[in-house]
């Protein structure tokens, strides 16, 4: 590892320790757009929200669904089928490709492995660790106004709730995504139930002063967001896993493997099947099959789709995706083979699928057409949006870990948001987006859906996060500014640091880096 990124690890290990600071501020960004208070959640997941109530409706909330009963229900067979599946793949491409580590469950291996047995224990089950409203993705189907999100995290259970001992939480996420807008067409007391009704039902709870049991009973009561969130409206189960550790060493870096999995409900079969990742390009299927490629190339570069991928609003088709991802951490700022779209531009691999021409006609194209394009204006603009559309170059960029949710831990014996982040900062830098987003629906007027780079936010006027590690503050992603401006890449222009700081650049073929205290 480069001096520059050594130095660079240490401050990210810095940031991370300072982020507890601002957990008023987060508090307040994702107020009507997120459930993040730990107390809160903690009555929640006793009600009809905890997994066993979601998973079988007519359960008993006073008994805890483990995970042995939980991967037992014949829902959740696919599920278990392709989890053990994806282990022995990786396993076996470890040997293949790393023959001289070793890997497995335990210290002793220089990869350690998940221990499988723990996921279909008795001994373990999914908790509530937050409720999210992304009523943001509603491009993708606005007759159900977007979606809403549990979020689970997997624990022991030998250890009891509320204590002192060492937490009992394990690296692994469950989260259940249902419609905003199920099939009911009225609610308890007849209203109509709109788009519009539940994005006002969400911000009008989103009163930061509120907390535990009467936050759970505002939330759920009859007009409240919650009181909308039924069984019957649920659509996948994504799952993400911290599938191996390794620790630094004498031949490599630290280094953490997430695996990234996606199930469709159908209610046919009434179980979860395997499905593509979105936008989870299969950059192995592509460079090796020459029409398959060429097929992405004109697809993706037709000025209706590069225009949605620039708008990050664009769905792939399921044809060039993979059923499975594996989030590498970290990466770093440098381009890697680590990044699921490194290799398909020129410049990277033996084999690529866009050529800097291609990219530049694109560009040229689109303006004549009179696209007006918002983060795609150059070459490496592209190329960083083919990474950060996907969900494992999403979970690379500003995550904690592979999380960008991994909630906080309400078994504590003293949970709180001041202490422990419940997300990472590119989940805290997007609420200014979502809540926008929330506003228009609320208002009846159609939303302006699009988004930036996971990177850096996308600010829409506001100056809410003016000066913070979102932004532009200590922290922030930036890139170098040249002293002419023509150097300077038109993509990333917008990306400088407030006044006093510099860009520490990680990366000098990227120009990227983060922002810290000039150096006098």
């Amino acid at each position: 590892m480069s001096p520059a990124l050594r130095r660079l690890g240490t401050t990210l290990v810095l940031l991370c320790c300072a982020l507890p600071a601002h957990a008023a501020q987060n508090a307040a960004l994702e107020r009507g757009a997120a459930i993040i208070d730990p107390l809160a959640l903690r009555d929640l997941n006793h009600g009809r929200f905890g997994l066993a109530r979601i998973m079988m409706p007519m359960r008993s909330a006073d008994t805890p669904l483990t995970n042995e009963q939980l991967f037992a229900l014949p829902s959740m067979a696919p599920v278990r089928k392709a989890l053990d599946d994806e282990f022995e793949r990786y396993i076996a491409g470890h040997k293949a490709n790393l023959p001289n580590e070793t890997i497995g469950v335990g210290t002793s291996f220089d990869f350690q492995l998940f221990d499988r047995a723990l996921l279909y224990s008795p001994d373990t089950r999914f908790v509530l660790s937050g409720i999210v409203n992304r009523m943001d993705r509603g491009y993708l189907d606005e007759g159900h106004c977007g979606e809403i999100r549990l979020l689970y995290r997997l624990t022991r259970t030998a250890v009891p709730e509320t204590t002192d001992a060492p937490s009992p939480r394990l690296p692994m996420t469950l989260n259940v995504v249902l419609k905003a807008k199920g099939d009911r067409a009225v609610d308890a007391a007849g209203e109509t139930i709109t788009c519009a009704t539940i994005a006002r039902r969400w911000l009008a709870a989103g009163d930061p002063s509120l907390t535990g049991a009467e936050l759970a009973g505002k939330l759920t009561a009859k007009d409240g967001p919650l009181d909308l969130v039924a069984p019957e409206n649920i659509a996948r189960i994504e799952t993400n896993l911290q599938i191996a550790h390794a620790p630094k060493s004498a031949v490599r870096d630290f280094r953490t493997d997430y695996l990234l999995k996606v199930f469709d409900y159908n209610a046919q079969s009434a179980s979860f099947e395997e499905a593509p990742l979105e936008n989870q390009i299969d950059r192995e299927r592509l460079v090796a099959d020459e029409k398959l490629k060429a097929d992405f190339k004109a697809w993706l570069l037709e000025p209706k789709n590069f225009r949605e991928l620039d708008r990050g609003t664009i769905l792939i088709p399921e044809r060039f995706l993979t059923k499975g991802a594996v989030a590498v951490t970290p990466v770093g700022f440098a381009s890697s083979d680590l990044q699921p779209a490194f290799g398909l531009v020129q410049g990277e691999g033996a084999h690529p699928v866009f050529s800097a021409g291609d990219v530049v006609a694109a560009l040229k194209k689109a303006a004549e057409v009179g696209a007006a394009l918002q983060n795609i204006h150059s070459v490496a603009g592209f190329e960083r949006r083919l990474n950060d559309m996907t969900c494992s170059g999403c979970h690379q960029s500003r995550g904690i870990g592979g999380f960008h949710f991994p909630g906080v831990d309400w078994m504590a014996a003293k949970p709180s948001n001041s202490t422990v982040v419940p997300a990472s900062p590119h989940f805290f830098g997007d609420q200014v987006r979502r809540r926008d987003i929330l506003a228009s629906l609320r208002d009846g007027k159609h939303p302006d859906y699009s988004r930036g780079f996971s990177d850096r936010p996308q600010l829409r006027g506001s100056t809410e996060l003016a000066g913070t590690e979102y932004e532009d503050g200590w922290g922030a992603h930036c890139y170098l500014q040249g002293a002419k401006a023509a150097d300077n890449d038109k993509s990333f222009r917008s990306w400088t640091c407030a006044e006093g700081l510099a860009c520490q650049v990680a990366s000098p073929t990227t120009r990227m880096g983060m922002c810290f205290v000039k150096s006098r």
